[in-house]
């Protein structure tokens, strides 16, 4: 149900960006209990030019290896949910593949159940 966008800046191995998919997606199955095989994920790489943020941004200071993710998912969780996921995230991130917390950036976008279809022109979640 979640699909999940991580950007990054350009440069880093494939085990950074699969450890990075793999962090998400615990923290997606623990907090949000979403199913192991519920995996739709997009990793973006970015020169310097095309990747601005706010280094100090609310006063947290940002580094050059700031994660981007975005996760738009079904408007069912309450916002003590959504914070356990953003910390548990975070906490993922950090163990591997060794992410400042800092520099950990979500964003959770509600989506509505019916604008979903995972194929065959279908929409599944609709009732």
């Amino acid at each position: 149900m979640p699909l999940t966008r991580i950007a990054v800046r350009a440069g880093k191995p494939a085990t950074y960006r699969k450890a990075l998919m793999q962090g998400v997606h615990r923290a997606l199955m623990e907090v949000f209990k979403v199913p192991e095989d519920d995996q739709f994920m997009i990793v973006t790489e970015h020169d310097a030019d095309n990747f601005l943020f706010g280094r100090h941004y609310l006063g947290i200071e940002r580094s050059d290896d700031l994660v981007i993710v975005q996760i738009a998912a079904n408007n069912t969780r309450g916002q003590d949910q959504k914070k356990a996921l953003f910390a548990k995230i975070a906490e993922n991130l950090a163990q591997d593949p060794g992410v400042r917390k800092e520099d950990v950036f979500v964003n959770l976008v509600d989506v509505a159940r019916e604008n979903w279809s995972f194929g065959n022109g279908v929409a599944q979640y609709a009732t």
